[in-house]
């Protein structure tokens, strides 16, 4: 099959973000530098291929991918499945705040134990199922071609570790930065890692000194 090659889009920052808080489903919109990082995306990827524009639904990746699909005049295809984790009771507390109610929970959570979920969340194995599911599923309707996807630093995260073979329980070392660009591909033998965590383009609105992302014309 043809590869499919996907620019896989953190949504920009919102106040949850600034403040630590656990966000999960909650539908936070982005704060004044999270739209901000997006009109800086937007702004890099106006002139470059792309064939189509996906998101989560959730409105800090919505809004971040209707900036981009403003600035190219196209629309955007929107996937609730790929939404952040749900971190059930997690969601709205800081790190401190879920350690001080729950220490037990708190400890699986950062022991990165695949099976456990917060209360009322997903399980990590869940949301890694559903998400990844989702993508490939997307990457399908697109051979040869090249995709924007905005989601979220879970999603994120889960795209790292099947690209590269990595259990849900190894410790994370790879950024999931704010509006970072991450480029994978998708063939018959799945995703793989062609560039990651790339932010250059937010020190200067329209950079082009990332990395080269777009293959083709």
């Amino acid at each position: 099959m043809q590869s499919t090659h996907i620019i896989a889009i953190r949504h920009g920052e919102t106040d949850w973000n600034a403040l630590g808080r656990y966000q999960g489903q909650t539908d936070i919109p982005l704060n004044d530098s999270g739209l901000a990082q997006a009109k800086q995306a937007a702004s890099f990827l106006r002139d470059k291929t792309i064939h189509a524009i996906y998101t989560s639904n959730l409105s800090r990746a919505a809004q971040t991918a209707a900036e981009i699909a403003q600035a190219r005049n196209e629309s955007v295809r929107i996937i609730p499945e790929l939404r952040e984790q749900h971190y059930g009771v997690f969601q709205g507390l800081t790190g401190a705040e879920v350690k001080e109610r729950w220490p037990d929970a708190h400890r699986k959570w950062h022991d990165r134990v695949p099976e456990f979920g917060p209360e009322g969340g997903e399980t990590r194995n869940q949301f890694k199922e559903r998400c990844i599911q989702a993508l490939q599923q997307i990457a399908k309707q697109h051979p040869g071609e090249i995709l924007a996807v905005v989601c979220h630093g879970g999603v994120l995260d889960c795209l790292y570790r099947e690209a590269t073979k990595l259990s849900m329980d190894i410790p994370r070392t790879w950024p999931l930065e704010n509006a970072s660009m991450n480029h994978l591909r998708y063939d018959e033998n799945g995703f793989s890692l062609v560039d990651w965590g790339n932010v250059s383009h937010l020190d200067q609105a329209g950079r082009d000194e990332m990395k080269e992302c777009f293959p083709g014309p």
